[in-house]
């Protein structure tokens, strides 16, 4: 019993951080990504993570790319895109993996 509630109260916990993700729509794609300068990374265990066009709400802005340091060892650095759907375009964040 005691399982079963917990199990319950950690799926209500988790069903408004779901709810609130929402997809980034818009109806006409970023232009092509600027010539980036990687400089030298400062640590050894540094990722260099491209950087990418975010929507502001009216226009593209770009986002330089970094040198980040993985969360964990072997943690390997998936960029986020844009993706044609529907009628315009759909962004999906960068993540490690």
């Amino acid at each position: 019993m005691k399982k079963n509630l917990l199990i319950a109260a950690l799926a209500l916990a988790l069903t408004p951080a779901a709810a609130s993700a929402v997809d980034v729509f818009v109806r006409f794609g970023p232009p092509p990504p600027p010539r980036e300068v990687v400089v030298m990374r400062h640590h050894p265990r540094q990722v260099w993570v491209p950087g990418y066009y975010r929507w502001t709400g009216h226009r593209y802005k770009w986002n330089k790319g970094r040198w980040m340091k993985p969360p964990r060892h072997r943690a390997v650095w998936a960029p986020g895109y844009w993706q044609p759907r529907r009628g315009g375009y759909v962004f999906f964040e960068g993540y490690w993996r």
